[in-house]
């Protein structure tokens, strides 16, 4: 690993910790908490898709006809990425993407799709986010994590949209969570197994192999170049910046429900 990469876990650490010992996750007391921060979570599950296509088009030869493009490593090592989350297994064993098993979690819990479901009617139609964030009243602070995401997936450098995929998304889930979730599951297994299975692969897919392809990935972008080393440090922690303040909308409505 290169002293950039240390550099970059060492300043961001303790963002990294403001977000892992979030206050949301312990407001988390029931199904219906768990509901309200799958209606905020599941941007975020879904913008980490189109982030991963992006990199896979900048990195890739995804047109016709085929050329040879950029390093074989770094084609391997995005396309590695996308078979996991684009076409992995649920519980059946059936291949379905990383977002559309969030969607089944959140189904089979009873918490509302309606809102993410009219969001993406809206974006094949319109291909416009505010339109589509109007029309689905998505949260204010969804509507900020999805436009941070998308201003560096339109900013077209491969090397910001690796660094806030390998910095800012595979390995923020805490134990504290899983520990909830799991209390949870003992209680309602038949509510959240989906969703139980759901972090149980984000742990095992994403946490394990991915970030160690993602980590390389973002190595080889960056290469040698100190000013591309240092825009992925301001990106990331921009970004780290973005999910706390998507925990904090969580947080507050589960709060408001609680005292209403």
């Amino acid at each position: 690993m290169t002293f950039q990469i240390e550099r970059i876990k060492i300043n961001i650490e303790p963002l990294r910790q403001e977000i892992i010992n979030h206050k949301v996750y312990a407001a988390i007391k029931d199904v219906e908490d768990l509901k309200i921060f799958m209606k905020f979570h599941v941007y975020a599950v879904w913008d980490f898709m189109s982030l991963l296509k992006a990199l896979q088009n900048n990195l890739t030869c995804t047109s016709i006809p085929w050329f040879p493009k950029g390093s074989a490593d770094t084609r391997y090592l995005i396309n590695e990425i996308v078979v996991g989350e684009e076409s992995d297994v649920d519980l059946e064993g059936n291949r379905k993407s990383h977002f559309e098993l969030y969607l089944d979690a959140m189904q089979q819990c009873g918490a509302d799709t309606a809102q993410i479901q009219k969001f993406i009617k809206v974006l094949k139609e319109t291909n416009d986010l505010d339109t589509s964030f109007k029309y689905a009243e998505t949260p204010v602070e969804a509507q900020n994590f999805v436009n941070f995401t998308f201003d560096i997936i339109n900013s077209q450098k491969d090397y910001l949209q690796s660094a806030i995929f390998t910095f800012g998304r595979e390995d923020l889930i805490p134990g504290m969570f899983i520990s909830i979730v799991n209390d949870i599951h003992q209680n309602f297994p038949e509510s959240i197994s989906i969703f139980k299975y759901y972090l149980d692969r984000h742990i095992e897919v994403d946490g394990d192999h991915h970030s160690h392809l993602a980590l390389q990935m973002t190595e080889n972008l960056c290469a040698q170049n100190d000013d591309y080393w240092q825009e992925a440090e301001l990106a990331t922690i921009d970004s780290l910046k973005k999910r706390l303040d998507l925990w904090n909308g969580a947080y507050n409505e589960i709060n408001l429900r609680r005292h209403s």
